[in-house]
């Protein structure tokens, strides 16, 4: 199984003016995404978090949707992250799974906001997504899924695991940090699989503080890579499939999970 080569981009966000931010991660990726397989923005990169999606929303042809697809195409990776989307008289926070020849798959948020109002403005998903990535099973996710370990957790079936990346793509303030990193950690141990947090940084339209806390964890909750802390930064990591197989070969507990339904 090959390695995969990822970039992940914490950065600030203009509040609530998507040509200012595309512009932003553009100049970015130019800079940075030479020869990497997978990018990776912040949830609502658009926009911030959170918005009135009335006026703000775009449909799946809109800009937005359009600078992924030329960023996906000029760069030979796929790009993900979230924004506001309209759909048929209600808005979603949708992950866009953007792949080099135009195609793409979308993940709806299922665990939207209550304590931020999100509940309010934004109709939750009800499937998870899994991808497929030179060899790779990955599945994103955004933000406050992080704290749902059902909703997040690995399955094992005829001696294969459902997933072997797990991707948080998150506007998570500074002021539950903490909780952050240890349910990063957490995720990694309980699923066997690398899991990546990407968050942003600086201070949103209501005033609230983000401070980053990007970072890799591997299989074992050991943290390889992490941005720093308050500063713009892009990472580059290449995840080893092979470090994953051994660890997995040798300390498999996914032979002994329970099963499980979710209902909706």
């Amino acid at each position: 199984m090959n390695d995969l080569k990822i970039l992940y981009i914490q950065s600030g966000l203009a509040w609530e003016d998507a040509a200012i931010n595309r512009a932003h991660f553009g100049e970015i990726i130019q800079k940075e995404a030479h020869h990497h397989d997978l990018i990776i923005l912040p949830e609502t990169f658009t926009t911030g978090f959170p918005v009135d999606p009335v006026p703000f929303a775009e449909t799946e042809d809109g800009e937005s949707m359009l600078w992924m697809r030329e960023t996906a195409a000029l760069t030979g990776a796929v790009v993900t992250g979230s924004m506001l989307l309209k759909n048929d008289g209600f808005y979603t926070n949708s992950l866009i799974w953007m792949r080099p020849d135009g195609t793409y798959e979308r993940y709806d948020k299922r665990h939207v906001f209550r304590m931020g109002g999100e509940h309010e403005r934004i109709h939750p998903g009800e499937k998870t997504l899994l991808v497929q990535l030179k060899g790779w099973n990955i599945r994103p996710m955004v933000c406050y899924d992080l704290r749902f370990p059902v909703w997040s957790k690995n399955h094992y079936e005829n001696g294969a695991f459902e997933y072997d990346l797990a991707i948080y793509v998150a506007n998570w303030p500074a002021v539950r940090a903490y909780p952050w990193d240890q349910l990063l950690i957490a995720r990694a141990i309980e699923n066997q699989a690398y899991i990546i947090g990407v968050n942003r940084i600086g201070k949103d339209g209501l005033d609230n503080d983000y401070n980053g806390h990007s970072k890799v964890v591997d299989a074992k909750g050991t943290v390889i890579s992490e941005a720093p802390e308050n500063e713009e930064a892009a990472i580059s990591v290449t995840l080893s499939y092979d470090e994953l197989k051994k660890f997995r070969a040798k300390f498999n507990v996914g032979t002994d999970w329970d099963s499980f339904t979710i209902q909706y």
